[in-house]
């Protein structure tokens, strides 16, 4: 597992980027806009860590910001946590072997969700390419909230 990111949720795109960048020195190193999604991705780099951020994709802060406005309460503004693993559903099973109830399986052979037992929110993401979408994970219903 190859710890990737973590999401934050911003109100205020120019506020926020003037607090990261300006303020904390971080850079921008990706954006992501997604007009069917209504949101943009900003990832974020420190500066000791931004020549390692593009090769060896270092860990970045992500922030996210919603199109449609909403008041974040209850820590909301904090999404998650994200690894990248070699196998998503060989690491789902385990997991599940485990007790690790999986939220949002990997239906997609891309992405899936866990919660921790504080309820923080954990992606994990294939390494590389999607692998083809496979049973029982393509028919697994989601579980609660991630």
């Amino acid at each position: 597992m190859k710890y990737l990111h973590t999401m934050v949720r911003v109100t205020d795109v120019d506020a926020s980027l003037d607090f990261y960048c300006n303020k904390l020195g971080m850079t921008e190193v990706r954006r992501i806009e997604s007009e069917q999604g209504r949101y943009t991705l900003i990832f974020l780099s420190a500066n000791d860590d931004l020549a390692t951020a593009e090769s060896e994709r270092a860990p970045l802060v992500e922030l996210t910001y919603n199109w449609d406005r909403e008041t974040y309460t209850g820590g909301r503004n904090f999404g998650h946590l994200a690894y990248e693993v070699d196998n998503i559903y060989e690491y789902c099973q385990s997991l599940m072997d485990k007790g690790v109830t999986i939220n949002r399986p990997p239906r997609d052979g891309r992405m899936a969700f866990i919660r921790s037992p504080d309820n923080i929110s954990i992606e994990l993401l294939q390494k590389g390419e999607a692998l083809a979408p496979a049973e029982p994970w393509l028919s697994m219903a989601n579980t609660g909230s991630w």
